[in-house]
């Protein structure tokens, strides 16, 4: 259980707070709802950029780390396809300190050209290391395409090309600040060893004198569902033959969505899951197997993958067909004898057991709650929950409710060939 308190100002700033007196320090979280869905197609990476940009200077903070560093602090943040995340950590003396650091940056950058131009060669050698010089680094960048052809989750968080990073302008930077980066557009949490009234007096300190703005709407189109299977080669320079299967899946918070997560778990999550045993253990083809979801506010992908050991063509279409034969077995509730309740017309040997269900719910509860022990994890957990709009302490329940027959009704769903999307990814010949 972890106590919170919440409350928003004026502005429009939502603000949760944990107190735990156990350690000496204290996280500070700043949790944006803005991410690289928010950008123009034509000038991609944005948010991404803004990330770095965000440690260049402020209205009245010129070098943010140095500030950060005289406190005995450390900081970092990470972009996705829907937020932008800021995380400060340093002893609670100063707390403060860290309040005026992420304040002063969301009143204003100081939008120096210098700045600019020194973060934008870093994106773009970020770029080339991570996706255009190594290995599988565009996998990615084919996989959105294929599944999404019109959501702007069809390019990833670094960008469609390097191109659009160097096209930006002093003027494109201060309109997406002012359109996204308000505080009627975020989360503040903060986890440590600070006392709720402290905590409330500092943050309206700091926090309350910030104009609220105009956040900029969201006006594309939800992404329709593929009406026919797609499939997609790709011949680069890689050492093995990767597949990648995705299917289109609900949102979070949607019906379904905690359904897939496990379902991903019971497939690939450790020596006991299923692709270990049958395509690790009881195959020759597959060097490693996996299934992951994307775990997006909007339809994600929930992906089966695999790196095979045969570079053929016929080998890519086998390890596609086994990926899907292996998941669609969970569209079924496994012969249970001595539990006639367990029984669905459907059900056959082979089907998804009570068993795994619950061995992949009690993994995840065990995450969860270790994550939690780390004020910092704790913190940055805390944001999320209120920029969803839900209760921390409800997401274990939450997935201790779901059943065998929901895992079962949801990946008979969504694990429709129908909907498949295939990337095969194999070394030039």
């Amino acid at each position: 259980m972890i106590d919170f308190n919440r409350f928003t100002l004026s502005n429009g700033l939502r603000v949760i707070h944990n107190y735990d007196p156990s350690t000496a320090m204290v996280a500070v979280n700043v949790l944006y709802n803005v991410g690289a869905r928010d950008e123009d197609p034509d000038m991609t990476g944005l948010a991404h950029l803004f990330e770095h940009l965000m440690f260049g200077g402020s209205v009245n903070v010129p070098d943010f780390d140095a500030e950060m560093e005289r406190a005995g602090g450390v900081n970092n943040a990470w972009t996705s396809n829907d937020f932008t995340n800021f995380y400060d950590v340093a002893p609670a003396l100063n707390f403060e300190t860290l309040l005026w650091l992420e304040s002063d940056r969301m009143l204003g950058l100081a939008f120096s050209d210098k700045a600019l131009e020194v973060q934008r060669s870093v994106v773009i050698e970020e770029f080339k290391q991570t996706h255009l010089n190594r290995p599988y680094g565009d996998l990615y960048h084919k996989l959105r395409s294929l599944v999404y052809r019109s959501h702007p989750y069809g390019v990833p968080t670094i960008g469609r090309d390097p191109s659009h990073i160097d096209k930006v302008t002093q003027g494109d930077v201060r309109r997406f600040f002012y359109s996204h980066y308000a505080p009627n557009n975020a989360v503040l949490a903060v986890s440590g060893n600070v006392g709720p009234e402290e905590a409330r007096e500092k943050i309206e300190k700091w926090f309350s004198d910030i104009p609220s703005r105009e956040v900029a709407p969201r006006t594309y189109l939800p992404e329709p569902l593929p009406e026919a299977p797609r499939e997609l080669e790709v011949r680069a320079h890689v050492p093995q033959t990767c597949v990648v299967v995705a299917f289109p899946m609900p949102a979070y918070g949607q019906e379904g969505y905690i359904e897939c997560d496990l379902i991903t778990d019971i497939l690939a999550s450790g020596h006991s899951s299923r692709f270990y045993r049958r395509l690790l253990l009881g195959s020759d083809l597959f060097t490693s197997a996996d299934a992951v979801i994307t775990g997006s506010e909007e339809p994600g992908m929930l992906m089966l993958k695999g790196h095979l050991s045969d570079p053929s063509e016929k080998a890519a279409r086998i390890a596609a067909e086994r990926l899907m034969a292996e998941a669609s077995e969970l569209g079924y509730q496994a012969f249970r004898p001595d539990r006639l309740s367990y029984h669905l017309r459907e059900a056959r040997p082979g089907g998804v057991t009570p068993y795994e269900v619950e061995r992949a719910i009690n993994r995840f509860a065990s995450d969860f709650t270790f994550s939690s022990l780390s004020y910092l994890q704790r913190a940055q957990a805390l944001a999320m929950a209120e920029m969803h709009g839900e209760d921390i302490n409800e997401i274990v329940p939450a997935y201790r409710r779901v059943t065998t027959a929901m895992i079962a009704n949801t990946a008979r769903r969504v694990l429709d060939p129908t909907h498949a999307c295939t990337l095969i990814y194999r070394p030039e010949a």
